[in-house]
C-alpha cells in the first residue's frame, strides 16, 4: 500500500519524522511525504511561548515538536508516478477525490493550530483519524503537564502519531466511552484566539512565578490516604462519597503516602502504600497492619530498590502473596513474592521488559489472566494509552493484545486500583486526568474483554469535595471491610520533623 503523508512544509517537526519512520517500518507499506505550505498553521508567536516555557521549565529542546528542515524528508521523497492508495492529511486541505483520504482532526478541526487552541483553552481534545466523517481511530488526548503548553503539545502530537499507526495497521480499538459529568465539574472556558497567545505567554510566566513561590513554602505534590469502614456498602455500591467522610492515614510532612492497596491475609488487613520521601525525591513501598480503629503503628518499608516504586498491586494466589509494583523508572513490569510477609520480597520474574508502563493491574477473567497498564508509547502522556496483555497464568508468558492501544482516553484509560466483579460484571476503577493527573476517579463497567478487543462504559465519576477534602482523588481499593482512597493535600515545609 502506498501512503502519502500531507505535511505543512513551513512547520515540519520531529514527530513527523518519527511517524514516517514508524509507517515505513510496517510490512507492505510504502510511505512518502507531501510537504507544501498550508494555510491556517500555528501562529508565529507560539514559537516564542514554546521557547519561554522551555527555558523556564528546564525542558529539552529536542522533543516531538522540535522543528526540522525540509531536507530531513529526503528519504521519503515520492519517486513513483502512481497515485497513492491513501493520503493521511495532517493539514486539512486535501480534496476528497481520487485517492482515499484520512483527515486528522482535534475536536472536529484539522491542523496543529486546532490542537494548540484546545490546549490553551485547558481542554483535553478528541483526536480523530476519519474518512468521510467516519472515525477510523479516535482518542481523548492528555498530558501530565497541564499548564505547560509545549509539553502538552508534544505529548498530544506523539499520541496522535500512535493513533495514525493504529489506524493504518487496523489495530484501532473501540470508540471512546461517553463520560458522565461529575457533580462538581466546571464548564469550559471561552476559546482564545491566536492573537491572545502573547498574553498567554505573560500569564504563563506569572503563573510559574507563583508556582515557584508555592514550592518554596510547601511540599508539592503531597498525597494523602483516606480510609473508612464500609459497613457493607463500598463506593461501587454508593457511587458517591459516604456521608461519614474519610479518615486520614497520618504522615509527618516529610513524606507522603499514596496508592493504597490493602490485603486481607490470614485474618489481618495489611495496607501497602507508596512511601515518598520529599528529601530524596524517590519512593519505596511500605506496609502497616490495619484494624477497625485504624493503622497499628506507621507504615514501614518493605521494598526499596535503586529506582522509584509505586502502585503496589498486591494479591494472594496459591497460598502465597504476590506483588506487581509500578517500576516504569526501570522500564519493566516485575513480579515479586513475599517470603516473610509483609516483607521479604523476592523477584520471581520480569513479566514485560523495555516498556514504560504505569499502574499494571492484573485480573482473571474469561479463563485467562489480563494485565492492564497505560504505556508511554513513542512519547506522549503516561496516562492516556491503555495497553493489554493476556496469559494462561499470572506468571506468564504475557502476550500483547493485537489491538494495542485498546483505548486512548485521558479520562478513563489509566488504572486506579483492583478490578472487582459484581453480579457477573467486571468493574474497573479508572483515573480521570482531564483536569490534571489523578484529579478524579471513575468507575467503568467492562462490557467486552477478549482477544478481539476491550470496551467499557464509564458509569460514575467521583471528585473531591466536602466529604473528601483532598485536592485530587485517584485510587480505590478495599479489603476486609476497609476501603481506601487517596488524593493530594498541602504540606507546609516549615512544619517538617526529621524523617526516619
Amino acid at each position: 500500500m502506498r501512503v502519502s503523508l500531507r505535511l505543512d512544509s513551513e512547520c515540519l517537526r520531529e514527530v513527523h519524522l518519527t511517524l514516517l519512520k514508524r509507517l515505513s517500518a510496517l510490512p507492505d507499506v510504502e510511505v512518502s511525504a507531501d510537504a507544501r505550505p498550508a494555510a491556517g498553521g500555528v501562529p508565529g508567536n507560539a514559537a516564542a511561548l514554546f521557547q519561554l516555557e522551555t527555558v523556564i521549565h528546564g525542558m529539552s529542546a529536542d522533543g516531538a515538536a522540535k522543528r526540522v528542515p525540509p531536507s530531513a524528508l529526503a528519504p521519503y521523497k515520492n519517486s513513483s508516478t502512481a497515485a497513492p492508495d491513501l493520503v493521511i492529511d495532517l493539514c486539512g486541505d486535501v480534496a476528497r477525490d481520487g485517492a482515499r483520504v484520512w483527515r486528522v482532526t482535534y475536536d472536529g478541526a484539522a491542523g496543529e493550530a486546532a490542537l494548540l487552541a484546545a490546549i490553551l483553552n485547558g481542554r483535553t481534545p478528541v483526536a480523530r483519524v476519519e474518512e468521510n466523517g467516519a472515525a477510523i481511530a479516535e482518542g481523548r488526548l492528555g498530558t501530565e503537564y497541564g499548564g505547560v503548553a509545549i509539553a502538552s503539545f508534544q505529548d498530544m502530537l506523539a499520541r496522535t502519531a500512535s493513533l495514525i499507526v493504529a489506524a493504518v495497521t487496523g489495530a484501532a480499538g473501540a470508540g471512546l466511552p461517553v463520560l458522565p459529568e461529575p457533580a462538581q465539574a466546571a464548564g469550559p472556558a471561552a476559546m482564545p484566539s491566536g492573537a491572545k497567545l502573547g498574553i498567554r505567554a505573560g500569564k504563563a510566566l506569572a503563573r510559574r512565578i507563583v508556582q515557584k513561590i508555592y514550592h518554596l513554602c510547601y511540599n508539592a505534590p503531597h498525597w494523602k490516604v483516606g480510609w473508612r469502614q464500609t459497613n457493607g456498602s463500598d463506593l461501587y455500591d454508593l457511587r458517591a462519597h459516604p456521608a461519614t467522610g474519610w479518615r486520614d492515614l497520618p504522615d509527618d510532612g516529610t513524606r507522603f503516602y499514596a496508592d493504597p492497596f490493602p490485603l486481607l491475609y490470614k485474618g489481618q488487613v495489611t495496607l501497602f502504600v507508596e512511601d515518598y520521601i520529599h528529601r530524596t525525591g524517590k519512593a519505596v513501598l511500605s506496609a502497616v497492619p490495619f484494624g477497625p480503629s485504624g493503622p497499628v503503628g506507621r507504615p514501614e518499608p518493605v521494598l526499596d530498590l535503586p529506582y522509584h516504586l509505586s502502585y503496589p498491586f498486591v494479591f494472594e494466589r496459591d497460598g502465597e502473596v504476590w506483588m506487581v509494583p509500578e517500576s516504569c523508572a526501570n522500564r519493566t513490569v516485575d513480579l515479586y513474592r513475599a517470603t516473610a510477609f509483609p516483607g521479604g520480597w523476592v523477584k520471581e520474574a520480569t513479566l514485560i521488559s523495555d516498556i514504560v508502563a504505569s499502574d499494571a493491574t492484573l485480573v482473571e477473567h474469561g479463563g485467562r489472566w489480563w494485565l492492564f497498564a497505560t504505556v508511554r508509547d513513542g512519547g506522549g502522556a503516561f496516562s492516556d494509552a491503555l495497553h493489554l496483555w493476556s496469559a494462561p497464568d499470572f506468571r506468564g508468558p504475557w502476550t500483547p493484545h493485537p489491538k494495542n492501544p485498546v483505548l486512548v482516553d485521558i479520562a478513563s484509560a489509566r488504572p486506579a486500583g483492583r478490578m472487582v466483579e459484581r453480579n457477573g460484571q467486571l468493574l474497573r476503577p479508572v483515573q480521570d486526568c482531564r483536569r490534571s493527573y489523578g484529579a478524579a476517579l471513575g468507575i467503568a463497567r467492562v462490557t467486552h474483554l477478549d482477544l478481539t478487543g476491550m470496551e467499557q462504559v464509564v458509569e460514575t465519576i467521583l471528585t473531591p469535595g466536602p466529604l473528601w477534602n483532598g485536592r485530587k482523588l485517584h485510587t480505590l481499593n478495599e479489603a476486609g471491610g476497609l476501603e481506601f482512597i487517596d488524593g493530594s493535600a498541602i504540606a507546609p515545609r516549615w512544619k517538617q520533623r526529621p524523617g526516619r
